[in-house]
């Protein structure tokens, strides 16, 4: 009966890749008659000569020529099973999340069943809050990830996950759907449900009404999209709102989105964080999962 002996393939391949038995030994930290005995050993196992020994210089035979494939396969496979399996014993039971409130609501639905599909014995809890709380709770290591608006940090790795464009709605019937050209002017006449979550991106939202002679017809403010979401679809007012939170409605007929070019391009990042270097195959695979929610 033939036992492979991994080892020995492992030996014959990195004598091929190095191109001497010196390097090989060095490469594998082991000494160069380790090296010897593992080629010769398998020599044996395989009935034929691998190399011919031309003084110092080794020259593969036709015979090595043709086993080299199947040893690089062996040894391939190898080392995917064995990062295969370390990977399953690494993985935790329980996965602790960071999120903001819109990414909890619109995002991890989407998200998870993708997720537990990759990792089905892996446990989720999920925590929300504001960015810089989910932040201080990555660097104290009270969750492991966290979804946040874009940050930098020296002691995380920050990498954008989604980018949600942010446009103006109105309800059904509204005077302005189906408009070609929609001025700054009249959007500021209409009575507004202004939705505002503190991010950066809203006060590139604010700068489209400077320029006028008056502000724009607020009439409530709130940081809450979905109270904002509502109140536009029973008719207090237009909203510019983040288009994750309105997919739904808008192919429902609720909500219909108005073009407006001076906001055209803004939109709110959402970034994954982790401390540097750790959990790096769930970051990974929710990133390719962020490639999908994107297209």
């Amino acid at each position: 009966m033939f036992f492979v002996n991994i080892e020995n393939i492992e030996a014959f391949v990195y004598v091929i890749h190095c191109g001497s038995f010196n390097k090989a030994a060095e490469a594998l930290y082991l000494s160069q008659p380790s090296v010897t005995a593992r080629i010769q050993t398998l020599e044996r196992e395989l009935d034929c000569r691998l190399f011919d020994r031309l003084g110092k210089q080794i020259q593969i035979t036709e015979e090595g020529k043709r086993f080299l494939p199947y040893a690089q396969q062996l040894l391939l496979t190898y080392q995917k099973g064995k990062l295969h399996v370390n990977r399953k014993k690494s993985l935790p039971e329980e996965f602790r999340i960071g999120c903001t409130v819109s990414v909890s609501n619109y995002i991890i639905p989407e998200l998870l069943p993708r997720l537990k599909l990759k990792f089905p014995n892996t446990h989720y809890k999920f925590v929300t809050g504001i960015t810089d709380d989910i932040v201080n709770k990555v660097l104290n290591k009270e969750v492991d990830i966290g979804f946040v608006r874009k940050v930098n940090h020296p002691n995380l790795q920050s990498v954008k996950f989604y980018e949600d464009p942010i446009s103006l709605y109105a309800y059904e019937d509204h005077p302005f759907i189906g408009a070609e050209s929609l001025t700054v002017e009249k959007i500021a006449e209409q009575p507004f449900v202004f939705f505002e979550c503190g991010a950066l991106d809203w006060l590139r939202i604010h700068r489209v009404f400077e320029s006028l002679d008056r502000s724009p017809n607020i009439q409530i403010q709130t940081d809450n999209s979905e109270m904002a979401k509502k109140l536009v679809i029973r008719k207090a007012g237009i909203s510019f709102l983040p288009g994750l939170s309105v997919r739904q409605e808008v192919a429902a007929g609720q909500l219909f989105p108005l073009r407006v070019p001076e906001t055209e391009g803004i939109s709110l990042q959402t970034n994954l964080i982790s401390c540097l270097g750790e959990h790096t195959q769930f970051l990974n695979e929710i990133i390719e999962i962020g490639k999908q929610l994107n297209d």
